[in-house]
């Protein structure tokens, strides 16, 4: 007379070895009969089945004996295959939102190179005494005062430049249809 899958549970939860070689003898192909139908590839079966015989020791010591064995290690089966649905899922999505990421830092790469290409051409058009006023307080970071003492000039007339700049460039980028 063979013995009981339940009683056969209750013996492997508590540790037994023998006792969960048995039920793992009597049922590892049904588990993967199972697998391969949830998940229609068999290396994924395998891989699947293999998950839930490792994970079978510490899962048995939740199995209460309310239902039939079979019927709690098919729930087991399912939501393995669920988990790895749900995991798989995940990282399809990961790695759709990283290619988004990249795509984005791509453009916004060439977005802000293409800015600064236009800044350079258009800082070329202006004047040299404009150009040295922006570089001194945009480039080196140097106050109207600091740029004053630098370029000789008074501070007003810095402060007027930098207008004249920001005139300039509102200008060419209407021009250029930018804004």
């Amino acid at each position: 007379m063979q013995t009981p899958d339940e009683a056969l549970a209750s013996a492997a939860a508590t540790g037994d070895r023998d006792a969960f070689a048995a039920l793992l003898g009597r049922h590892y192909d049904r588990i993967f009969a199972l697998a391969f139908r949830l998940t229609g590839g068999r290396a994924e079966a395998e891989d699947l089945t293999q998950d839930i015989c490792l994970a079978l020791p510490a899962k048995l010591a939740s199995w209460r004996g309310e239902a039939r064995f079979t019927t709690w290690l098919y729930r087991v089966t399912v939501n393995a295959a669920h988990d790895r649905r749900r995991r798989a899922a995940t990282r399809a999505r990961a790695a759709d939102g990283w290619g988004d990421w990249e795509v984005n830092r791509r453009a916004g790469i060439a977005e802000e190179a293409a800015a600064q290409d236009w800044l350079a051409e258009t800082m070329a058009r202006l004047s040299p005494e404009l150009r040295d006023t922006v570089a001194l307080t945009l480039g080196e970071d140097l106050s109207q005062r600091e740029a004053a003492e630098v370029l000789g000039i008074p501070e007003g007339t810095v402060a007027w430049r930098m207008s004249e700049v920001k005139k300039r460039l509102r200008e060419m980028a209407r021009a250029e249809g930018m804004l």
